[in-house]
């Protein structure tokens, strides 16, 4: 909290509920399409929430050349142009390439209060893009509703890489925090280790361990600001945590053929890390009522490993690597689904929250 909550000078507060959209894709290192359509992943032709929450994994490919170059210019604005789009209804048919780079090339990330992202058009914007990072192919963009920027304060980011050498960050998380009116909101966007042999959960763990804590935000001498994670008042972990099932792939493979979720749960190596309450202690998880989000075949509802033109591939059973976690008090899940873009050999997922806000009462 920013000032003493059992202070006699502190500000009457009361509680405000704020809707919270949180989104987590692993794009495999394909470039979107110019006319990927993202109103169908933020279903904005249903409802519209206050803040937008996307992350991504793999926005370019995981190669030598790439994990030595944490950012990317033009691959964010692309996002983030496709974004804005879906949110705002803006054609960028007009924008050119050029003009697009050389707007982000002098933004500074995380974005200033007053800075937000927009661009040289003529219609008025609904949202606006309050910070935005990337790491290598781990990207996050934070999008509010205009009116809620002059209460939104205290912006930082904060990179951790557990990848080659225990440091790149081919692996690892880029977190944003951000204060909403009183209370401190701290999102992780994270790609945990990938492998699907027995024993390949420990190093997941031990990357999530490594981000816990390694995760420091910017501090403030004349105030108290939290800079850990678990320290902010409303905390959400999206990524490609990349768990697996703890089953023999035959018998996975013929679970999801007949889509017995139940039973693959209860094997879900993150659900077992969620109950044993270990290094995800106090994490909690809405029900998953969806197929596993990984992996499938390019541009197909077809898992990977799955007969397909007669030829079979590499073994990769179906996991739902894809998942949205949350810690605390004062959040409220109202949905937990997936979307079905073909772009890459993951489905996104997302989630709606009801978040509980300390708002300060009107003086009179």
């Amino acid at each position: 909290m920013l000032a003493d909550s059992n202070s006699t000078s502190a500000p009457l507060a009361e509680i405000q509920n704020f809707t919270l959209f949180v989104s987590s894709w692993n794009v495999g290192g394909i470039a979107p399409p110019n006319d990927l359509n993202m109103e169908d992943l933020l279903d904005t032709r249903n409802n519209l929430a206050d803040i937008y929450v996307l992350g991504f994994q793999e926005i370019v490919p995981l190669n030598a050349g790439n994990v030595i170059v944490p950012e990317n210019t033009t691959i964010c604005m692309k996002w983030n142009s496709l974004i804005n789009t879906a949110l705002n209804k803006i054609d960028f048919n007009n924008i050119t390439l050029q003009e697009a780079e050389e707007e982000e090339s002098v933004r500074v990330y995380p974005l200033k209060k007053g800075s937000s992202l927009k661009f040289n058009v003529e219609n008025s914007t609904q949202f606006e893009c309050i910070i935005s990072k990337q790491m290598v192919g781990i990207f996050i963009t934070v999008w509010a509703r205009s009116p809620l920027l002059p209460y939104i304060s205290h912006t930082s980011v904060s990179c951790v890489g557990c990848g080659i050498f225990g440091y790149l960050g081919n692996k690892g998380s880029v977190s944003v925090r951000f204060w909403l009116h009183e209370t401190s909101f701290c999102f992780v966007c994270s790609h945990l280790a990938s492998g699907g042999k027995e024993g390949d959960e420990r190093q997941r763990n031990a990357d999530a361990s490594q981000i816990l804590s390694r995760t420091r935000f910017s501090c403030d001498s004349f105030q108290y600001l939290p800079r850990k994670i678990l320290q902010h008042d409303r905390v959400i972990w999206l990524g490609d945590l990349n768990y697996r099932i703890y089953l023999p792939e035959a018998t996975t493979r013929s679970l999801v053929n007949d889509r017995q979720w139940s039973i693959l749960l209860q094997n879900d190596q993150l659900k077992a890390e969620l109950r044993e309450g270990c290094i995800f202690n106090g994490w909690q998880e809405e029900d998953i009522e969806f197929a596993p989000t990984y992996k499938y075949y390019p541009d197909s509802d077809d898992y990977y490993g799955c007969s397909q033109n007669g030829k079979r591939g590499k073994s990769r059973a179906p996991a739902w690597c894809d998942r949205i976690i949350w810690f605390g008090k004062g959040l409220k899940q109202s949905q937990y689904n997936r979307g079905e873009f073909r772009l890459s050999d993951h489905r996104p997922v997302r989630a709606i929250f009801k978040a509980e806000v300390k708002v300060p009462s009107p003086l009179y």
